[in-house]
């Protein structure tokens, strides 16, 4: 049987995907810690925005951002090739193994650190590398809960619209069911973001939520439509990989595990 397993084709391509799906919400949620201003990385000056009456708004981002629109094209050719019961199986393994990492980090937190480790990052000017790792892999309770109910959501979302839309359509208009379900489901994952994190973990305003919510989904969607033609890329790789009629077998097949 196993045999079987190594030289199906689909098979291995699912394993891989599934893999890389993982290991790319799991980096994601671990560098989202980190705030980065996207005016001083392209090197012009601050937007200095307003919205919703808040002022001097500019595109300070999670670097996390960086990363979840490729796990929205995986989303779609998961579904594409698989079906959505694929895409929620690799939701559910994604949002279990973050669980499971975040355990482990705050398992890590607790331990004691021995003492000479503590100053082993005087020469780097970190006077306490023991604050210095719990302040990287301590992230608050409310922003963990939040990311993980936001993935799964919009990882719902996603999949809902984008097949819904492929049966209004059949295979034309990729691009449709693609940019899409990834523009809905990211305002999705921002809102609850925002508002589960930083509404009820901080008290903000919704005034500052909105804002902040809809300044960072500004990015997203950007991105979204920009990796548009990616999901062409990656299906005529599949194709050249799996072969045409499997490709098309497997699409087929997608639609009836509805």
């Amino acid at each position: 049987m196993i045999q079987n397993i190594i030289k199906d084709k689909p098979t291995k391509l699912f394993v891989a995907i599934t893999a890389f799906f993982v290991a790319n919400a799991l980096i994601a949620e671990c560098i989202g810690g980190k705030i980065f201003s996207l005016e001083k990385l392209l090197g012009v000056q601050p937007a200095n925005l307003t919205l919703f009456g808040e002022t001097g708004l500019s595109f300070n981002l999670s670097c996390g951002v960086l990363l979840w629109p490729l796990e929205f094209i995986i989303t779609d050719i998961v579904n594409e090739y698989y079906g959505p019961k694929a895409v929620k199986r690799i939701s559910y393994i994604a949002v279990a193994l973050i669980s499971y990492a975040f355990l482990i980090f705050y398992m890590a937190i607790s331990f004691p650190p021995a003492d000479f480790w503590i100053s082993t990052g005087t020469a780097n000017n970190i006077p306490n590398m023991n604050d210095a790792f719990n302040s990287v892999f301590g992230q608050g309770m409310w922003i963990i809960v939040a990311s993980i109910i936001a993935f799964l959501v919009s990882q719902l979302v996603d999949v809902t619209i984008f097949h819904k839309i492929k049966k209004a359509t059949g295979e034309r208009k990729v691009w449709l069911r693609a940019t899409g379900s990834t523009v809905i489901s990211q305002l999705v994952d921002s809102l609850i973001v925002v508002i589960i994190a930083f509404k009820i973990g901080k008290g903000w305003s919704w005034s500052t939520v909105l804002s902040i919510s809809l300044l960072g989904y500004s990015y997203k969607f950007l991105v979204a439509v920009i990796l548009t033609p990616v999901i062409y890329f990656v299906e005529k790789r599949i194709e050249n990989y799996v072969g045409a009629d499997t490709a098309r077998q497997m699409k087929v097949s997608a639609m009836q595990n509805d």
